[in-house]
């Protein structure tokens, strides 16, 4: 391809891309898939093991002034990333590199994921990375520069203050344990809407069982795809979604060694802030014992449409429509939005 310059791609630029797209993934999904895994298993006993497997990062609420925060509401919230770490190594879980810092990041992925108060139903929200938003101190710019200007503490606010959504708890995943785990359940379900294909591995149209190499060339998706990163956004929570069903579904969680490995797995990638004790971790998986896969929301925030902000692609938020999603997740009543918008419900069959 041919810039209106005449130049060609710039290759370590092309590279750059590659390697921020595969990082982009299902970071965030994959935060949640650990808590519903954990809640599903009964069979496997939150071990102190298992538990400090998970990195802890500290101090993440501590530097935000507790008046400037909305009111804590019923359930848990969690604000789920992944980042653009430009880095081959895991940044998050107990395998993390050393010098893998949040200060140098941008966040990939983004997305508020909420329990309900009685443990019977959740949501996911997704927030686009371009987000137009105003970043407290900072002004107007992309939702995911927040990480990179102020780590988790200016990315929390950002989000609570986008919101008006209490984060109860923060949770990172990095890419190298997406294909390990979708492997691990046997590969995943996916209606694929379009064919996709990198380095010469080929994911066709129509409905395909995905290994975890073709797992990360479906969800790492952007560039073909008509709707950009908001269809990327779609295939990340299409791959949650069939990664939750099939764990749930198969005999992975009936069998204790296969949970106990699953889990075992998914715990060396998993980072979360350290307000989480591994006690925590038991009691919100006891709370979540009956939650179903099908008591899942997959929603995207409600946007208006893209532009242009100087030299940068941006996705403008529907404000509105937004404060009606927001208060629904405040009010544990997401399943009733749902119930009365469901176009804006994670189709079966996202491009």
């Amino acid at each position: 391809m041919i810039d209106q310059d005449g130049r060609g791609p710039d290759p370590d630029e092309e590279r750059g891309r590659r390697r921020r797209g595969v990082r982009a993934l299902v970071y965030g999904l994959i935060a949640l898939l650990v808590l519903v895994l954990l809640a599903a298993a009964g069979v496997v006993i939150i071990t102190q093991q298992l538990g400090s497997q998970v990195g802890r990062y500290p101090s993440v609420f501590a530097p935000i002034d507790p008046s400037s925060r909305p009111a804590d509401a019923a359930g848990q919230t969690f604000l789920l990333i992944g980042t653009d770490s430009r880095s081959p190594e895991p940044t998050t879980g107990t395998d993390a590199a050393p010098d893998a810092v949040f200060g140098s990041q941008r966040s990939d992925v983004i997305m508020v994921a909420s329990i309900a108060e009685d443990g019977q139903s959740a949501s996911i929200i997704s927030i686009p990375r371009d987000s137009y938003v105003d970043i407290p101190g900072r002004g107007e710019n992309k939702i995911n520069a927040a990480l990179a200007f102020g780590g988790p503490p200016l990315l929390i606010q950002t989000v609570e203050q986008l919101t008006a959504v209490h984060i109860d708890h923060y949770a990172v995943i990095d890419f190298a344990g997406f294909a390990q785990m979708t492997d691990a359940v046997g590969g995943i379900d996916v209606n694929v809407g379009q064919e996709s294909e990198r380095d010469g591995v080929v994911v066709p149209a129509g409905e395909q069982r995905l290994n975890g190499e073709q797992a990360l060339v479906y969800v790492r998706e952007r560039k073909s795809l008509p709707g950009g990163d908001l269809d990327r956004v779609r295939r990340q929570q299409a791959a949650l979604r069939a990664f939750l069903e099939k764990a749930l579904s198969s005999g992975t969680l009936s069998s204790p060694t296969g949970a106990y490995n699953l889990v075992d797995t998914v715990t060396r990638h998993v980072g979360v802030d350290d307000s989480l004790s591994n006690t925590g971790l038991a009691q919100l998986a006891f709370g979540m014992r009956d939650l179903r896969n099908s008591n899942v929301s997959f929603l995207t925030v409600p946007v208006t449409g893209t532009g242009m902000e100087g030299d940068q692609s941006v996705v403008y938020l529907d404000k509105a429509a937004g404060r009606d999603l927001w208060f629904a997740v405040n009010t544990d009543a997401v399943p009733q939005y749902v119930a009365t918008r469901p176009q804006e419900q994670l189709s079966d069959t996202p491009r």
